[in-house]
């Protein structure tokens, strides 16, 4: 999961990452792109703070902020975790690809020998790995 994050965060990444938040919340809102050149001059006018505990403060100030002006419905990439579309990319597992009519598989010969190939690599390997499957009591 890319959202999870396991290693320390710079106070740097930090602010850009409260920077991209804020400039995404301020999407959902009317007049994007004024309020969009008047946040960055509010992150322009604390750019070289050198004392971290000020710095810090501000970081802290900014997120409390941006929590409280939160959008009440907060735009959604479609394809994103909590977008209308995430999931719905159905992907047909690989026995579909045996039910092909001949003729459809005509149209890319050299894929399905590769694959026919590969099938049979994998039986082998099964086989040789887990023995053979045994035959059933009729």
């Amino acid at each position: 999961m890319s959202h999870i994050v396991t290693r320390v965060t710079t106070h740097s990444r930090k602010v850009c990452s409260l920077y991209k938040r804020s400039l995404r919340n301020l999407e959902a809102w009317y007049m994007y792109r004024y309020r969009a050149v008047l946040l960055r001059a509010r992150f322009d006018e604390n750019k070289d703070v050198k004392d971290m505990r000020v710095a810090q403060q501000l970081l802290d100030e900014g997120e409390k902020e941006l929590f409280s002006l939160i959008h009440y419905q907060p735009r959604q990439f479609a394809y994103s975790p909590g977008g209308v579309a995430h999931g719905r990319e159905v992907v047909p597992p690989d026995w579909v690809l045996d039910y092909w009519h001949p003729m459809e598989k005509a149209a890319y010969p050299e894929y399905f020998a590769r694959r026919e190939q590969r099938k049979k690599e994998y039986i082998e390997w099964w086989e040789k790995t887990y023995g053979k499957p045994a035959e059933p009591a009729h």
